[in-house]
């Protein structure tokens, strides 16, 4: 009887590997809009209203073409939408160097940078979910570092870059990284372990059912819309993205109004994506040995527990170990709900699935800031934005 011999290379790290970097490009250069904001409202004579606006409009954008990008990842597979999407985000930067006018930031970046982001998470979490089962969560976990690399280095490049050579020509190298790197990237993505004749996790036959690697039916995306779970998840989906937006836009004004300088809310901003890492990797790996539901929930606890912190935080030293908290649960929240909806669901619309769940999110997400931005103008402080974001993590 012959013994089939295991692949010498299993493809899956090449998977992995091609989306660490995709998420590099893609995230690093989204997040470093924030650089440019200043120089480039300044030159132009924007508000800071007008300018911020363009990056709302991106973000419901890339919301909700999340879901239009797991569909199209479910039929043709990860490497055509991404490279569309790479092809998008190269372009819109080119002519962001261009700009001299608002509606043309709208349009360039609000909806093309939009609409190239969508494929920053639904295709690859889809994809990540068809290649590991047993492992789901640590190569998750690994892959999704790159979107914390990115956030970590790509600013701190544009910020140099605009020193030495202005932003407009800063946009134009970004726009050629972040077009070669995705592309280059994506062109290794394959669709699941069948396209090379091989088995998730790189078995050389198939293991048999067990809790916790994947749902025992294998569902669509209509009967999914049919079940309480989904609709369950959607809803707490929709509450995380509320409270990690306001977190993200808000801290930093939060941090300076209490006194502390500005250097050191910059700082507490880059300890929660330095920590996001640690989340992303170490509760990933978790989710492989608990189920992925409790690893979600260990998530949500290290959120409350850095909601809590922040309530007393008045020194930096506390801001410091809120962001680091924080910084765990945000990386951990956003690895881990691809392996929760998969043993939910099973893959067979696993895109779809994912696609839908980040576009009820991005709901949240744009309602979150601005009703903390409310709140303070109101009350002149983001005490009670703060205390709404804790309740919501409790319930």
């Amino acid at each position: 009887m012959s013994v089939r011999r295991p692949p010498r290379f299993f493809y899956g790290y090449a998977v992995v590997a091609a989306i660490f970097f995709t998420s590099l490009f893609m995230f690093g250069a989204f997040t470093s809009f924030g650089i440019f904001f200043k120089p480039m409202s300044s030159e132009l004579g924007w508000t800071r209203a007008m300018t911020s606006g363009a990056f709302s409009l991106a973000y419901v954008v890339m919301g909700f073409g999340n879901f239009g990008a797991g569909r199209l990842t479910d039929r043709f597979g990860p490497k055509a939408v991404l490279v569309t999407c790479g092809l998008l985000l190269g372009l819109s930067y080119i002519l962001m160097s261009q700009i001299g006018a608002i509606w043309q930031m709208y349009l360039f970046y609000g909806l093309l940078t939009g609409a190239g982001m969508s494929g920053g998470d639904t295709p690859v979490l889809a994809t990540l979910a068809r290649w590991f089962v047993k492992r789901r969560g640590t190569f998750t976990g690994i892959a999704k570092l790159g979107a914390g690399v990115g956030i970590l280095t790509v600013p701190a490049l544009v910020n140099w870059l605009i020193l030495g050579s202005g932003w407009r020509q800063a946009f134009v190298i970004v726009s050629i990284i972040s077009l070669v790197g995705v592309v280059t990237a994506a062109m290794f993505l394959k669709r699941d372990p069948a396209a090379v004749g091989q088995l998730p996790d790189g078995d050389t036959e198939m293991p048999e059912k067990k809790a916790g690697t994947g749902a025992s039916r294998q569902f669509s995306l209509r009967e999914v819309t049919g079940t309480s779970q989904f609709w369950i998840f959607a809803g707490v989906w929709f509450v995380l993205v509320f409270c990690v937006q306001v977190v993200l836009i808000h801290i930093a004004n939060h941090v300076t109004d209490l006194g502390i300088s500005a250097t050191v809310a910059a700082a507490v901003v880059s300890t929660i994506g330095g920590f996001s890492l640690l989340g992303r990797g170490g509760i990933g790996y978790l989710s492989d040995r608990i189920k992925p539901k409790y690893a979600f929930i260990l998530a949500i606890v290290f959120l409350i527990g850095a909601m809590v912190l922040v309530q007393f935080a008045r020194q930096a030293w506390a801001f410091y170990f809120f962001a680091a908290m924080y910084g765990v649960a945000h990386g951990a929240i956003f690895t881990v709900i691809s392996p929760v909806l998969a043993e939910l669901f099973g893959l067979r619309a696993i895109g779809s699935i994912i696609g839908a769940i980040i576009m009820v999110g991005t709901v949240g997400g744009a309602i979150g800031p601005l009703v903390a931005g409310r709140i303070f103008d109101v009350t002149g402080s983001y005490q009670a934005a703060f205390l709404i974001i804790l309740g919501f993590s409790i319930i």
